[in-house]
């Protein structure tokens, strides 16, 4: 891997342009109508090359990820403001009326991520525990909090665990490394059950009438609701979202130095991280906004603006990887696997009790481990205007990810040797 005297690349903006044009490259190929395009894509989400190419950067010494600043900016100010238009846009009453059903699957999921994450740290640490161990930045557990934040939110709840918990770069590289090629393991199977979706609810007696009334609903909302964005409405989202960062900054540069020169238990529980606040006060203040007129601004776009910044973020955050980490560290993979599969384990039992279609335990689990990014892909895999349901509880994955995947890390803390 480069370091920042070898790397042939060290100007920022140079950079971020190199960013830029890559993901200009993957999703204008990902859009084409070309048959070997599509194939390929139908195998390889795009979301996976958007970590994948700029980690080649990274990994053949023409940027040096560490010494970048690219994902400091990116984690710091575009972060905060792409988890305040998503969480603002929640629809809480249109997930309430999905039934209980599609909120147990994705709550299901939610808890298979924060017990499977302990609970590969202890097979492991019976069977092999040299290879949950490690001391200081580098522990195992505290690069596992970052697939926890990951897998129940998604890139943003991902860079939140890596501040709060201070995780090392080796080790993050080596579990975003696990954390795509897992996670896109098991997207590749929940596609193949959605192909399948039919047959596989005719077989469970899965009970469907509540998706094809949304199915119907979903379409009258977006005839009613939807309109071009003008230059204005562009403004006002980037008003909010970066006003709102500014303010969240502002309170955390008074309440992290404060907790931490006040309270000596604190720092146990991130109190003393400016970060910490940063993302609980934008996360906060945008589920508040959900609850009022603001939240119209999803109706122009707030979400595809949220999701533009949090594709950057991706990408800065693949500037990190190293892709030689899996022959380094098998053993990582063996963990990850472990957590996943009692992830899906839960799931799949709990939606047979109580008869949950294939759709709600597929886009639960999705929004969990996918999220905003992939949960719509598995949502459209059943039908097109599903894919906003995709969205809502991968929304809902954002709000809940940063505390749950919190609370995985101190159990994790707490079951490491």
């Amino acid at each position: 891997m480069a370091d920042a005297h070898t790397a042939l690349i060290t100007n920022d903006a140079v950079v971020f342009g190199l960013l830029a044009v890559i993901l200009g490259f993957i999703f204008k190929t990902s859009s084409s109508q070309n048959s070997a395009l599509k194939k390929f894509y139908k195998y390889v989400p795009a979301l996976l090359l958007c970590y994948f190419l700029p980690s080649l950067l990274n990994t053949f010494g023409i940027v040096d990820g560490h010494s970048s600043n690219v994902y400091f900016v990116a984690s710091r100010y575009l972060l905060p403001a792409c988890l305040i238009l998503l969480t603002i846009s929640i629809d809480l009453k249109a997930i309430i009326n999905l039934g209980p059903k599609a909120l147990i699957m994705f709550l299901t999921g939610t808890v298979g991520i924060v017990i499977g994450g302990p609970l590969a740290i202890l097979i492991m640490s019976a069977v092999y525990p040299e290879a949950v161990g490690g001391h200081g930045p580098d522990a195992v557990w505290r690069g596992m909090t970052t697939i926890a934040g990951s897998w129940i939110g998604g890139g943003a709840n991902q860079a939140s665990m890596k501040e709060m918990f201070e995780v090392g770069g080796d080790i993050f590289s080596a579990m975003v490394t696990v954390d795509v090629i897992v996670a896109n393991l098991w997207m590749a199977v929940l596609l193949l059950m959605a192909a399948n979706h039919k047959a596989i609810d005719a077989k469970t007696g899965a009970d469907t009438s509540a998706i094809e009334e949304l199915k119907n609903r979903v379409e009258k909302y977006q005839a009613e609701h939807a309109r071009m964005p003008t230059m204005n409405d562009y403004i006002m989202i980037i008003a909010i979202a970066f006003g709102i960062t500014g303010l969240a900054h502002f309170c955390a540069d008074f309440l992290g130095p404060y907790f931490g020169a006040n309270f000596p238990w604190a720092q146990e529980y991130s109190l003393n991280s400016k970060f910490f606040w940063l993302i609980v006060i934008s996360t906060t203040i945008g589920i508040a906004l959900s609850f009022t007129k603001v939240r119209h601004i999803e109706a122009f776009g707030a979400s595809k603006v949220a999701s533009c910044f949090l594709y950057i973020l991706v990408a800065s955050i693949g500037l990190h990887m190293n892709i030689t980490a899996i022959v380094e560290s098998p053993m990582y993979f063996v963990i990850g696997l472990i957590w996943m599969l009692t992830h899906a384990s839960l799931m799949l039992i709990v939606a047979k009790i109580i008869k949950a279609p294939l759709f709600y335990m597929a886009v639960g689990s999705q929004a969990n481990v996918g999220g905003a990014a992939s949960a719509p892909v598995v949502a459209s895999a059943f039908h097109p205007s599903l894919a906003p349901v995709g969205v809502l509880l991968a929304v809902l994955g954002y709000g809940v990810g940063t505390y749950m995947a919190y609370i995985c890390g101190l159990m994790m803390q707490a079951v490491a040797p």
